[in-house]
């Protein structure tokens, strides 16, 4: 159910893109139990010239950044739980970019259940229905 956002600085390349979807969905499922076949992740490829940290271009830094933003259901998961996607995430781009900037972000939106969903009903629709049936 959750919609991630990646912004990536460096060339579009369709099989990293792949494989880093791959893997993000493998880590948002183990450490924030959201479900792979309702998770959407888009990644988006930024010039390393127009990417800015510190005040110098990633380019002449000779490094590799990436953002991600993730939305998911307020109170659906503990400060352990994000903290431990977040530490992942950030290992994970390590290996698919190498040498990091320290000014890679990952960011965890949680939104209220009312606010968001897909497939036209909300999250907290999903959740009174569900109650609703297994009463």
């Amino acid at each position: 159910m959750p919609i991630i956002n990646i912004s990536i600085a460096g060339e579009p390349d369709p099989e990293r893109s792949t494989k880093i979807a791959a893997r993000l969905s493998e880590l948002t499922q183990s450490h924030l139990r959201k479900d792979p076949s309702v998770t959407a992740i888009i990644v988006t490829y930024v010039d390393p010239r127009h990417w800015f940290a510190g005040g110098k271009s990633i380019a002449s830094q000779q490094l590799n950044s990436f953002w991600l933003d993730i939305k998911v259901v307020d109170g659906t998961n503990t400060k352990q739980e994000l903290a431990g996607y977040i530490e992942a995430t950030f290992g994970a781009f390590e290996e698919f970019l190498g040498k990091l900037h320290p000014e890679s972000y990952v960011l965890v939106h949680e939104v209220p259940a009312a606010a968001y969903g897909y497939g036209g009903k909300t999250q907290e629709f999903r959740y009174i229905s569900g109650r609703l049936a297994a009463s």
